[in-house]
């Protein structure tokens, strides 16, 4: 089967919404940084360009929310103009405007968690993300929708409502980091945050066809978390529209923290300066599909992702079925068991007051009660199923050098539907079972990327995810650029 639609221009610039947006929004954000460094543009014409497509394009897709005052925007904006006149050292984001993921404590500015119970927190601290970013120079505008506290892979909430597809907007942005996802497919934004517990970088960029990247357990410290072990399952991440842009983000986002006991040493390399020659790469990739029937698909997902992968054999990549004999359903039994052990931790504390509690999304609350079930032996045989998978998993990369499956197992789906409650006849029997496909990944802790897959046939976006090494942030980028490099372009 070909790729109905490519997955990229002919330019080599990813596909993008037909929407208009200013020249500056269409530039990928390593382009834009090096205009603004060499002062071709001011950080004001930046900043005005993507409020201005913010404008246009927010009111229909919901993806920005909390949005800052133009006039605060554009002052911090003639400040970093200022300092840079005056030869102030600036850092690699400076002049980029950025929107942080609702879940990110953000100082001063409204940080709601998609929650009623935040609807007006206004933190006193930065996440360290945050504070990561900003200190590189980002021009803080506001932050991106999600669902409450991150809970599901479609992005809605009694807050501020649905986000919707870049692409098409009936359907869903996928989530939790629908509006980041959304935001810079529309050039609202050059570059964004996001994170990832089970598939929240990966599903969203796969709906709307950008590039979402899941960094190893500690390469991004998840500062701060309430438990600073069970805290660090998810990890954030970045999401952009070319793998240079990925890693200039995971470059400020990355590095060591004492507070994060998993956390890695600096590298004391910057990502974005060592993807030359990149598009030389010819991997071995092992695809795993939907694990020998175990996962229901929507039909069409498994045969657009094989072709993308495919149309990558021209350029000396192989591909080749690799499955490893693994139970996969005790892994998704022990998937289940530790979200629901992290939601407890971080949740369960609501359990003891009602009025609370019967505030929180209805999901929340099933996933609150169903792991205060859990027993000792329960979370002891999670915590095993799971060390065992990663065996298996460094068994095959050794012989790889990435896994492959489809970022999700169905298509964007109607906006106004909560979750599919069945994929392919077979029905869903929780919120979170219809993206069991991002389990695999984040049981590993290794890096994972969504690097998109193109479009059905009536343009449905659909992404595939590589799962790479252990530590392997920087190899895993290196491929995703191979990719990018020889995805099949527009005539």
């Amino acid at each position: 089967m070909t790729l109905p639609r490519p997955a990229f221009a002919a330019s080599g610039a990813l596909v993008t919404p037909d929407v208009a947006a200013p020249e500056l929004c269409r530039q990928n954000a390593t382009r834009l940084a090096k205009m603004l460094r060499d002062r071709q543009v001011s950080a004001v014409e930046v900043a005005g360009a993507f409020l201005d497509q913010i404008a246009a394009q927010n009111l229909t897709h919901n993806a920005i929310v909390t949005l800052r005052s133009r006039e605060d925007i554009l002052a911090d904006a003639r400040a970093l103009d200022m300092a840079r006149a005056r030869g102030d050292a600036v850092g690699p984001l400076a002049g980029l405007p950025i929107a942080f993921k609702d879940l990110q404590p953000t100082a001063g500015l409204r940080t709601t968690f998609g929650s009623p119970l935040f609807a007006d927190f206004v933190p006193d601290e930065d996440s360290l993300t945050v504070a990561r970013i900003r200190a590189a120079g980002a021009i803080v505008v506001g932050k991106t929708n999600t669902p409450e506290f991150g809970l599901g892979s479609h992005t809605y909430n009694t807050l501020f409502g649905r986000t919707r597809n870049a692409f098409l907007p009936a359907l869903s942005a996928g989530g939790s980091s629908g509006g980041a996802a959304v935001a810079l497919a529309l050039g609202m934004l050059p570059v964004a945050d996001g994170s990832d517990f089970g598939g929240s970088l990966r599903n969203p960029a796969a709906f709307n066809n950008i590039f979402g990247f899941r960094p190893s357990l500690g390469r991004v410290p998840n500062v701060p978390a309430k438990d600073a072990f069970f805290g660090q399952f998810s990890t954030d991440g970045p999401m952009a529209r070319s793998v240079a842009d990925l890693a200039l983000m995971l470059s400020v986002m990355a590095g060591y923290d004492a507070r994060s006991p998993i956390a890695s040493a600096d590298e004391g390399f910057r990502y974005e300066d060592r993807l030359d020659g990149a598009q030389s790469l010819r991997p071995r990739i092992a695809w795993l599909g939907d694990l020998g029937g175990r996962l229901p698909m929507e039909p069409g997902v498994l045969a657009l992702c094989e072709a993308a992968l495919g149309a990558m054999e021209p350029a000396g990549w192989r591909i080749e079925p690799a499955l490893p004999a693994f139970d996969f359903a005790a892994l998704w039994r022990a998937f289940v068991a530790l979200r629901g052990l992290a939601a407890l931790v971080s949740h369960g504390e609501y359990r003891q007051d009602p009025s609370r509690y019967a505030a929180f999304k209805p999901e929340l609350q099933w996933e609150l009660t169903e792991a205060a079930k859990l027993s000792a032996d329960d979370v002891a045989t999670a915590a095993l199923v799971r060390s065992r998978w990663r065996e298996v998993a460094l068994d095959l990369l050794s012989r790889f050098d990435a896994l492959a499956l489809p970022s999700a197992q169905v298509f964007p789906f109607p906006v106004e539907e909560d979750w599919p409650r069945e994929i392919a006849g077979v029905a869903m029997d929780s919120y979170h079972r219809w993206f069991e496909v991002a389990a695999p990944g984040s049981m590993t802790g290794f890096p994972v990327v969504n690097v998109p897959a193109g479009f059905a046939p009536d343009g449905r976006p659909m992404g595939v995810q590589l799962i790479g090494r252990p530590r392997g942030d920087l190899d895993l980028l290196r491929i995703a650029a191979a990719y990018e490099a020889a995805a099949p372009r527009a005539a």
